[in-house]
């Protein structure tokens, strides 16, 4: 059986493509993912507001945040009322700057404190019995 040369092409360039965004894959995972975990004082805590949230309260709350010291970054889900915000463990604790907005402020809200059952099952965002943990698990361990 003959293949065509327009056939060869195509396979050519599909499998071409495939280990060029396989390539970028393990080139992301390598630069997303820190290098060293028992060094780093970042920490992220979590404040849940129970009013509602525009975009205009959302830069009035994310500066207050923000000029707190050692308050690094925030992030607003508006639609949610959620506040992110990462700071550095060092130089203040979730209580701390919570009480801090919440003076500036006087917000209704409440900080997301992580129950032991939260705790146990790890990390919420990727399971470590799927195949995207098992996948970058196994790169960072063939690069470093």
């Amino acid at each position: 059986m003959k293949i065509s040369k327009t056939t060869k092409w195509i396979a050519g360039s599909v499998l071409g493509v495939i280990a060029l965004l396989f390539l970028t894959l393990i080139v992301h995972i390598l630069l997303v993912t820190p290098k060293n975990y028992d060094n780093n004082n970042l920490q992220l805590s979590r404040i849940d507001f129970k009013e509602p949230i525009d975009s205009a309260k959302a830069k009035t709350i994310n500066s207050q945040l923000r000029s707190v010291d050692g308050i690094k970054n925030t992030h607003i889900n508006i639609k949610d009322g959620i506040l992110v915000y990462s700071y550095d463990v060092n130089k203040v604790n979730a209580d701390q700057a919570f009480e801090a907005l919440i003076q500036k402020g006087n917000y209704k809200a409440t900080r997301f404190v992580v129950t032991d059952e939260m705790k146990a099952t790890g990390c919420p965002i990727m399971d470590r019995n799927s195949f995207s943990y098992r996948f970058s698990n196994g790169v960072q361990k063939i690069f470093n």
